[in-house]
């Protein structure tokens, strides 16, 4: 299998296998696949619940009735801005309740 990547994304590569957690990209691409392989699999199982909650949040936010009244919390990024944690997997979860 041949997997072309953007070149930002093979710097990213580059920097983490630089850091010594990984030998080799072949190394670092296994587990980078095994870890969203199991985040799929745990969205899978977990769809039902998941909308369930999604849709009562969504309901109490409608009423002012937020259930988690907490913001989300901000994660510093390395040049001192904060940035929301990706949260871009719920999205296309949520989207795929339409499709």
């Amino acid at each position: 299998m041949t997997i072309h990547l953007k070149p930002e994304l093979e710097e990213l590569i580059k920097q983490d296998i630089q850091r010594g957690a990984y030998l080799s990209i072949d190394e670092y691409v296994e587990h980078a696949v095994f870890m969203l392989h199991e985040q799929e699999t745990w969205l899978a199982d977990h769809r039902s619940e998941i909308g369930t909650k999604i849709e009562a949040g969504y309901a109490a936010a409608q009423h002012g009735e937020l259930i988690d009244p907490r913001p989300v919390p901000l994660w510093k990024t390395e040049n001192g801005h904060g940035c929301c944690p990706d949260f871009s997997f719920v999205h296309y979860f949520c989207s795929s309740f339409t499709r």
